[in-house]
């Protein structure tokens, strides 16, 4: 077995070399056009992509829109317009690794790095005493969260109307301790006892994987801020989400978080809410913020 397992690392890594050196395809004119309506700022030497439209006259509110894994701020295009007629400022960026951000490789990515260059944006864009709506996806969700953990505990003068789209990043067990909130992931081949394949790409190339270890070691840091928050939070929920199955899912999240309101899409909708309904997706979080 041992054997067996040496072949297949002597087989995975020269693929994996081989990968590395794959151009990337062209971008489609719709990526193209949606580069080209952003810009850059510098974080600690990377450069970060953002996009920051200016929509509603007579609104003061800024939402920042926080993506998942792995994809990039291009998840959000369906709404976008409909965000901007509500909106003063509607604000997205690709997390360092992702979209069209830099891509450092070594580097050792953390869901703490990402954060800090959410708070850099809002720096740079000269937004750090505004209140700022947060939507987020998946990855962002954890993102999300630590900024709610910074809020509490006095790290920034921001304040943060927190919305967790399709919370993918909880889940909660029973334990002797009571209820512990994990990431749902750590069910996943990849996040626990992973493949040949899996650990070497982790190693080599998806460094950022290391997030999911991040949620199991910091859960009671990123789960208790959810918990002890007066920041109004609301979840938008597909129904068929493979990774928080219904209804086993949303009826653990209302019982360790009975304060959220929940918005629950057609029976169809699942892991990507805001591409896969649009609308349905949009009514839902204006209804939530137009409700405080």
């Amino acid at each position: 077995m041992k054997e067996w397992w040496v072949q297949v690392g002597l087989l995975t890594v020269p693929l994996l070399a081989v990968y590395l050196h794959i151009p990337p395809p062209r971008l489609s004119p719709a990526l193209l056009s949606w580069r080209s309506s952003g810009g850059y700022f510098t974080y600690r030497d990377q450069s970060i992509f953002y996009r920051d439209s200016s929509g509603a006259v007579g609104s003061s509110d800024v939402v920042v829109l926080l993506h998942g894994f792995p994809t990039s701020s291009y998840d959000w295009y369906k709404i976008w317009e409909g965000l901007t007629q509500r909106f003063h400022r509607v604000i997205a960026l690709d997390f360092v690794g992702f979209g069209f951000s830099d891509k450092p490789r070594p580097h050792h990515y953390s869901i703490f790095e990402q954060a800090s260059i959410v708070e850099g944006l809002v720096r740079h864009l000269g937004l750090r005493h505004h209140r700022i709506n947060l939507l987020s996806h998946d990855y962002g969700d954890t993102v999300a969260q630590e900024l709610l953990h910074r809020l509490c505990v006095g790290f920034q003068q921001t304040e943060f109307a927190l919305t967790l789209c399709r919370t993918h990043c909880l889940s909660c067990c029973p334990s002797e301790a009571g209820w512990n909130l994990r990431g749902l992931e750590d069910n996943q081949p990849f996040g626990a006892g992973c493949d040949l394949l899996h650990c070497l790409a982790q190693r080599f190339l998806f460094s950022i994987l290391q997030y999911i270890n991040q949620r199991k070691k910091h859960r009671e840091r990123w789960v208790g801020a959810l918990m002890s928050t007066s920041v109004p939070l609301h979840l938008i929920y597909g129904p068929l989400d493979p990774v928080n199955p219904h209804p086993e899912f949303l009826q653990l999240y209302k019982k360790v978080l009975p304060m959220s309101t929940v918005s629950v899409l057609d029976d169809h909708i699942s892991h990507y809410p805001q591409l896969e309904d649009p609308t349905g997706f949009l009514n839902a979080y204006l209804n939530f913020i137009n409700s405080f």
